[in-house]
């Protein structure tokens, strides 16, 4: 795409991709739209920055990671027992509502130890809900490459809800930095972060860094990881026979569950794979060339845009055996594993990979597993994705559950 003051590039050569995103990733940092888009809510955050911004926070952060989903099981299960007795009886559910709220359970209790339940977490699920239906995926005078003059406009409900969410998040990380003076901090993932200490400087994040952290881990941990739910169930649902397998599977799981039970769910977890792969929650990664190159036999411009879209990478004809088809099975196939290698990039790649990876995947395969054990899920009318902050269903996705005995 070319206009008078912009180029963007549509990468989607597995090669091309790699030097992005792994190879030479210093020559395409994140684009500045992405400031101009969330930077209301996000402010200086890891998501954003670039240099050595990002790599003082990448040093304080990763470390606080490590092992995270094996330390936070207990959490994400309580969370999942308690979406279970919440949805009962059954009946249709609107699944999208359904797993954004057990999604932001789960991270309440992983960063902050208390449950959606809560005051402050609930009005903070709330905010978060009108900031995803207001904000528009993109910003258009920063897509356009207009001047810094141009304002940025952003919807007032967006704004409005941005500002909400910033002051909760403060308040929490307030009480936190306090119960970490005191010595009364529970071990979680939030008094990690906020006690880790840069290995190069011997500094921590202040108060005002940690909002914008937590900032993005909630909106990347919460959107994303509910959009792969209700996209896999609704897979699921759609899919009966190989729904029976996902049970049967799980049905040979202990009552009591820990955290390596996970390595006995091989199908659930392709499942979820196959999900990532067909619902990339993050439809699209944009970067900037720093400098000018070329590609392809093309001239690539400095400032250009670099577009990485795992949508179409994941459903790539030259690339993928029948890339439409959900099919779990097709990881354990040379194809399969080829693609997993070089096209598939749910979590992006290289320096920049979501340090919450491990954590989305451990996740995905426990909730999947939980409700699949209790319920069977039917559809009842065709959910059509659209790209929002993540890739959503434009009515919802609705559910019919029932009970199994």
């Amino acid at each position: 795409m070319r206009g008078p003051l912009y180029r963007s590039f549509l990468i989607n050569d597995p090669e091309l991709v790699r030097r992005v995103l792994i190879s030479e990733p210093e020559h395409f940092p994140k684009s500045g739209i992405i400031q101009d888009t969330l930077g209301g809510l996000l402010g200086n955050s890891v998501f954003v920055t670039n240099g050595e911004v990002w790599k003082r926070q990448r040093r304080i952060i990763d470390p606080a990671f490590e092992g995270s989903a094996k330390s936070s099981f207990p959490a994400m299960l309580s969370a999942g027992e308690d979406a279970v007795s919440r949805l009962g009886a059954g009946g249709e559910v609107e699944m999208e509502f359904a797993a954004s709220y057990l999604a932001a359970d789960i991270i309440f209790r992983t960063l902050f130890s208390i449950p959606i339940t809560s005051d402050i977490a609930t009005r903070t699920f709330e905010a978060f809900r009108t900031y995803q239906r207001a904000q528009p995926l993109w910003n258009l005078p920063g897509l356009l490459r207009l001047p810094r003059w141009v304002p940025r406009v952003t919807p007032r409900p967006a704004r409005r809800a941005a500002r909400e969410i910033r002051v909760l998040l403060r308040e929490l990380v307030d009480t936190r930095a306090a119960e970490i003076e005191a010595g009364t901090a529970p071990d979680d993932l939030a008094t990690r972060i906020m006690t880790m200490v840069d290995p190069d400087s011997g500094e921590r994040f202040s108060i005002g860094e940690m909002v914008d952290q937590v900032a993005i881990f909630f909106l990347a941990g919460h959107e994303t990881s509910a959009s792969a739910l209700a996209w896999g169930l609704y897979l699921l649902a759609d899919n009966p026979d190989i729904q029976d397998q996902v049970a049967a599977e799980v049905a040979t799981l202990p009552t009591e569950l820990t955290f390596s039970d996970l390595s006995r769910l091989p199908m659930t977890r392709d499942v979820f794979r196959e999900t990532l792969r067909l619902f990339p929650p993050v439809p699209m990664m944009v970067r900037e060339a720093a400098e000018a190159c070329e590609m392809r036999g093309r001239s690539v411009p400095r400032g250009s845009l670099a577009i990485l879209s795992p949508w179409h990478l994941h459903r790539h004809e030259r690339l993928w055996d029948q890339p439409d088809l959900f099919d779990p099975s097709r990881w354990a196939t040379e194809n399969g594993k080829i693609c997993q290698r070089k096209s598939f990039i749910p979590f992006s790649a290289g320096p920049r990979v979501c340090t919450g990876a491990g954590f989305a995947m451990a996740e995905g395969v426990l909730m999947l597993a939980l409700l699949v054990r209790a319920f069977r899920f039917e559809t009842t009318a065709e959910a059509v994705p659209v790209a929002h902050l993540t890739v959503r269903a434009k009515t919802g996705i609705r559910l019919r559950l029932t009970p199994r005995t």
